[in-house]
């Protein structure tokens, strides 16, 4: 297996989940939960793709993309901010919502091909031996996601606003006591995660597959919810989270190609597993990896780790 092909992918396979988990991540720290990434990332995927092939321009998918995953955002930022219905069941019923819509639309996208992603080769640094191919010959969605990495970063320790949608996300009640307008903060900060995990949701149907598939995010969206948790947070803690996980998906489908047999040696003979449970192992790494590590961050010095905002998942009552 080449390392540099290995490590260039890696970049390529993370950003769906690099784009939805950072959107949550901005979502959590202004104190709201929103479990619908998934259902969020599904619609992003199937709007980003109608729009693709109407306008036979991958770009401008991913702007529907964002759209459609802002959308399904709002509907859930309503429900939760001014009806103040609970956050969890809302955002568990905004994925089954999410998932049966994609259903229904995708079916006459079946078969379709994407509209082809075009090149982007940086100018010089794309011909630096080793470097170049696995930093600087990617799609711009890739680059993307790394400059909204350092964007958010800046935004929560440097800027005003960052500041205060902390404060937010901290104590809702100290928040708008000092006159903070908490509900119009929330209100943006989960149309920025709807919009982030629609362009998570488009990059796997218009540059992944790049076809419509139905269940295309395939989770996506709940691991997306673990590195959150994972980053403790932290921008760029969460980055390494999504190129961690992204690897374990890209290299899990590498070994399955290769071939690779799982077995162990008892009394001196060779014992393989099943094919049928090895590829059953294969295709759910990521997922038992992502249970392995919330169990390590949830227990023990783990859990000193974890910097939760206040006020998360609490609902807020301005007349309080």
């Amino acid at each position: 297996m080449d390392p540099i092909l290995l490590l260039a992918s890696l970049m390529v396979a993370s950003t769906p989940i690099l784009l939805a988990s950072l959107g949550e991540l901005v979502v959590e720290r202004s104190g709201v939960l929103n479990l619908g990434v998934e259902g969020m990332m599904i619609t992003g995927a199937i709007t980003g793709f109608a729009a693709g092939v109407a306008t036979n321009s991958a770009l401008l998918g991913f702007v529907g993309a964002a759209a459609g995953g802002a959308a399904l955002s709002l509907l859930f930022a309503v429900l939760v901010l001014w009806l103040r219905s609970n956050q969890v069941a809302t955002g568990l019923a905004l994925t089954l919502f999410g998932l049966g819509v994609a259903a229904l639309v995708g079916q006459s996208y079946n078969g379709i091909r994407a509209p082809a992603m075009p090149d982007f080769r940086i100018p010089l640094l794309a011909d630096i031996p080793v470097l170049g191919p696995i930093l600087f010959r990617h799609d711009l969605v890739v680059y993307l996601g790394l400059a909204l990495v350092a964007g958010v970063w800046w935004f929560l320790n440097r800027s005003r606003a960052g500041l205060t949608l902390r404060a937010v996300g901290e104590n809702h009640d100290a928040a708008h006591a000092l006159g903070y307008k908490v509900l119009r903060l929330r209100l943006l900060a989960i149309l920025f995660g709807g919009a982030c995990a629609g362009l998570g949701g488009a990059y796997l149907s218009l540059v992944r597959v790049p076809q419509w598939t139905e269940g295309v995010t395939a989770g996506a969206g709940w691991i997306a919810l673990a590195i959150v948790v994972f980053a403790s947070w932290r921008p760029l803690r969460l980055l390494l989270g999504a190129w961690l996980f992204g690897g374990i998906s890209y290299l899990q489908l590498n070994l399955q190609a290769a071939d690779v047999r799982l077995g162990f040696s008892l009394f001196g003979s060779r014992w393989e597993l099943p094919a049928d449970l090895q590829t059953l192992l294969f295709a759910s790494a990521p997922y038992l990896v992502t249970i392995l590590v919330l169990v390590l961050i949830s227990s023990g010095k783990g859990r000193a780790a974890l910097a939760a905002p206040g006020s998360l998942g609490q609902p807020f009552h301005a007349s309080r």
